[in-house]
């Protein structure tokens, strides 16, 4: 998986006002990044604006065998992509081996344009977020979950002890369907 951010007119955000500063809560987005990741299938192909994400046609580790909780292996590396691009289209075979395809719409799980987070308006510095979050679709086994992560500023560190704990990047689950 590229982690690399596209370039060139078909990558261009479109116009408007991405900094959310002074922005009106609660914070909207216009763009995103993404992300797939696939574990414990046989193999997986995600398909989303046109590139690929997953194990391809080799089998997918279980998100145990890397030795990290979920929230660490899941990142959003590809964009800014404008909101919205057709459906991602998802093929693999579960660990059992069962051949299963699925179209996920993030367009209509996103469709209010609203960024995920768990910061209270009166804990974020302004801007709180660039206003272009990471979503990110993960495959497991025969479970498609979909996720996003915002970095949200804060105004003061979580931890007192540690001065670059100033934000929340949080993963936040909002799709979830086992096929």
């Amino acid at each position: 998986m590229s982690t690399s951010t596209s370039s060139g007119p078909s990558s261009a955000l479109p116009e408007g006002h991405y900094t959310n500063v002074g922005a009106e809560w609660p914070l909207k987005f216009r763009a995103h990044y993404f992300g797939g990741h696939c574990f414990d299938t046989q193999s997986c192909e995600i398909v989303y604006r046109g590139f690929r994400h997953g194990a391809e046609d080799r089998p997918s580790p279980a998100v145990e065998s890397y030795g990290r909780p979920l929230e660490k292996l899941l990142s959003a590396g590809r964009g800014p992509i404008p909101n919205f691009p057709p459906p991602a289209r998802v093929t693999w075979r579960s660990k059992d081996g069962a051949p299963l395809e699925a179209e996920i719409d993030i367009g209509e799980i996103f469709r209010d344009e609203l960024i995920r987070h768990h910061v209270a308006r009166e804990d974020a510095l302004d801007p709180a977020t660039s206003g272009t979050p990471g979503i990110i679709l993960e495959v497991n086994d025969r479970t498609i979950n979909v996720y996003m992560r915002a970095m949200i500023a804060l105004k003061k560190p979580q931890f007192p002890d540690r001065p670059h704990s100033d934000f929340r990047d949080d993963l936040i689950k909002v799709f979830s369907r086992t096929y």
